[in-house]
């Protein structure tokens, strides 16, 4: 069986000790224990990773959190899958929102400037 050290783990992912520990305090891992050194296994890696994926795309905590404790091999994790699925679409309309909000908010930009050159232009004259 594969375990890793926190700095090994944070040193593979490239995050931080603080991070991990982070993670824990939020129960999303619990490493083994000896003494004092934590001990994580590959599936404390495998959390980290959809941990760290899901914040790059956009989950909250309590996202990935909820994905983790769906993870099931045993069943094929179709429930996991599923609801990730579920996450995945509704991120993608969320984004989509953002988008035209900012396309809109461009478009809001250019008419206001384009009035306050107007405004300057009226004062040169």
């Amino acid at each position: 069986m594969i375990t890793y050290s926190i700095s090994e783990l944070a040193r593979e992912l490239d995050i931080t000790t603080r991070a991990i520990r982070f993670y824990e305090e939020q129960q999303m891992l619990s490493p083994e224990r000896r003494g004092q050194e934590r001990i994580y296994t590959a599936k404390d890696k495998v959390t980290l990773k959809l941990i760290l994926r899901g914040k790059r795309i956009g989950f909250s905590l309590a996202e990935c959190k909820e994905l983790i404790e769906l993870y099931d091999p045993v069943h094929g994790n179709h429930k996991q899958l599923d609801t990730f699925m579920t996450k995945i679409a509704e991120r993608r309309v969320q984004l989509q929102q953002q988008l035209l909000d900012i396309e809109q908010m461009q478009l809001e930009l250019d008419t206001a400037e384009e009035r306050c050159l107007a405004a300057m232009a009226d004062t040169i004259t």
